[in-house]
């Protein structure tokens, strides 16, 4: 998820609405996340440990990490970006040690961690103060042009887009938590659990995020839909 959102949303909210059945972002991807080494932000490891400790205790969340070659994480968490693959590699290893049913409810846990993490400290107050207030269609357009706009730090190399709407829908093509995966179902419970997060508290209480489609099925990209 985005470790930097909107600081700017005061100063776009007091621009003339937009139309928000347009209104979508394009690809959005730092070149740098392109290449070789590509990063994500830490949240994907950092609250994974979270809900591990707090769902299965302290020794099977050393274990889990232990299994994906990232016990140094759980001493010293990271403060910056991480290696996508790392996150890839905690992911993957989750679902093949605990199995999809306790993986997704863990990684839902992680997603609403992260995007608590991000309200309490990457959005201002006064901006969230200020989507709030605002009619729901452009609350919603703002807020999937900040999502977009750091899309790079939970995307990595995958490479995002957003469309205000309603339903508001989200894509990640070459998502990295679905990447290596093959499923019945659906497998990013984290990013889905994330955006729900974020709107039901900044755009309606009544927010509900699904993942429509999954690469882990065979789609062309993770899908998701935040129905207003």
């Amino acid at each position: 998820m985005p470790e930097t959102l909107a600081r700017k949303l005061p100063e776009a909210a007091r621009k003339p609405a937009p139309s928000f059945a347009l209104a979508e972002t394009g690809p959005v991807c730092s070149p740098a996340a392109m290449q070789a080494g590509a990063r994500i932000g830490p949240n994907a490891l950092i609250q994974m440990a979270e809900a591990l400790r707090e769902t299965l205790g302290a020794t099977e969340a050393e274990a889990v990490f232990a299994e994906a070659g990232l016990s140094h994480y759980l001493g010293h968490p990271p403060s910056s970006l991480v290696l996508e693959t790392e996150a890839i590699r905690l992911h993957q290893t989750l679902r093949r040690r605990l199995g999809p049913r306790k993986a997704e409810l863990l990684s839902r846990n992680a997603g609403r961690r992260t995007a608590d993490y991000i309200l309490a400290h990457r959005i201002p107050h006064s901006a969230q103060l200020l989507l709030k207030l605002m009619p729901r269609p452009l609350a919603s357009h703002l807020l999937v042009n900040a999502i977009g706009r750091h899309a790079w730090t939970f995307a990595g190399s995958g490479r995002f887009h957003g469309q205000a709407g309603r339903p508001v829908r989200l894509s990640i093509l070459d998502s990295p938590l679905s990447r290596g995966i093959a499923a019945d179902g659906p497998v990013c419970a984290y990013y889905t659990a994330t955006f729900e997060r974020l709107f039901r508290v900044l755009v309606s209480p009544d927010a509900y995020a699904v993942e429509t489609a999954c690469k882990a099925t065979g789609a062309e990209a993770c899908r998701f839909e935040i129905r207003l």
